[in-house]
């Protein structure tokens, strides 16, 4: 049996050495303290997984910070998963939205955090739109449309889809002071437009009875155009503790894992992915 194993290595036919993920993390635009998030999410997320994080960062505060990768149609063909983190509400150059959303169509995966939910947008965004919107191309991709935010209060997180892969063993928790975001659709109707979404978690703040107001769902997935590529989002992660929180990188790293294929259905993460690092 030795023989043969060192023939086969021989031949060329040892296990492969698994390649770190290659992720990119966009991050900058308003209203956030991105400069230290850079780095507070590379470094945790590498903690967790086998990946390389190539950060993309703007100190560009206004609401329509510039990212130049967005003006190649190409800018995510070298990596494997981009996790969008910007503030950029007020960005509604057509190509370059049509540049950022066609790079997910075509299949690179998306992971979406927080202010991501609230960018590129125009048209009227405060109202229920549908897919077929001139406007909506990067709800589309989301998979859910979301307009607005209130207070900053505690959220308790509660995981409603507890069998899905990515949130298998987390367990429920409150946020400090966080923003709780809306879903234009309401939080029963949330999905009708994209049927491909689906919610994983719900937040409340206050017990949460008044839906759309303080009770509204805060982490989901989605599987976007023809490709059917792999989506997460989660509208947490406004303030530096809370992106800082072991619970909140677990999430969003798992988030990223499945989008990337490397979680089977059990929950695992795929052998040679999880950082030696890893919490």
């Amino acid at each position: 049996m030795l023989l043969i194993s060192c023939a086969f290595a021989s031949l060329g036919f040892a296990q492969a050495e698994v390649k770190p993920l290659k992720v990119l993390l966009v991050i900058g635009g308003c209203c956030h303290d991105y400069g230290k998030q850079q780095f507070i999410l590379s470094e945790g997320i590498e903690a967790r997984v086998n990946c390389q994080v190539t950060i993309e960062y703007t100190d560009d505060r206004s609401t329509k910070p510039n990212f130049a990768i967005y003006k190649d149609p190409n800018w995510a063909k070298a990596y494997d998963v981009v996790i969008h983190d910007e503030c950029a509400a007020d960005v509604t150059d057509q190509t370059i939205i049509n540049n950022i959303v066609n790079a997910h169509k075509d299949g690179v995966p998306a992971v979406n955090l927080h202010c991501a939910m609230h960018s590129y947008r125009s048209g009227k965004f405060q109202q229920p739109m549908s897919p077929d919107a001139p406007e909506a191309s990067w709800f589309n991709m989301l998979g859910l449309q979301s307009s607005g935010h209130g207070p900053q209060k505690p959220i308790e997180i509660t995981y409603t889809a507890k069998d899905h892969p990515i949130v298998k063993g987390l367990s429920d928790w409150t946020t400090i002071n966080e923003e709780l975001y809306n879903n234009v659709h309401g939080i029963e109707g949330n999905f009708k437009n994209w049927p491909t979404a689906k919610p994983l978690a719900e937040g409340k703040q206050d017990g949460g009875n008044n839906p759309g107001k303080n009770h509204a769902v805060i982490v989901w997935t989605n599987e976007f155009g023809e490709n059917k590529t792999k989506i997460f989002s989660t509208t947490l992660g406004h303030n530096n503790a809370t992106v800082g929180d072991d619970r909140f990188l677990n999430l969003v790293c798992r988030g990223m894992l499945w989008s990337c294929g490397k979680l089977d259905d059990k929950g695992n993460i795929t052998e040679g992915y999880a950082s030696k690092k890893a919490k």
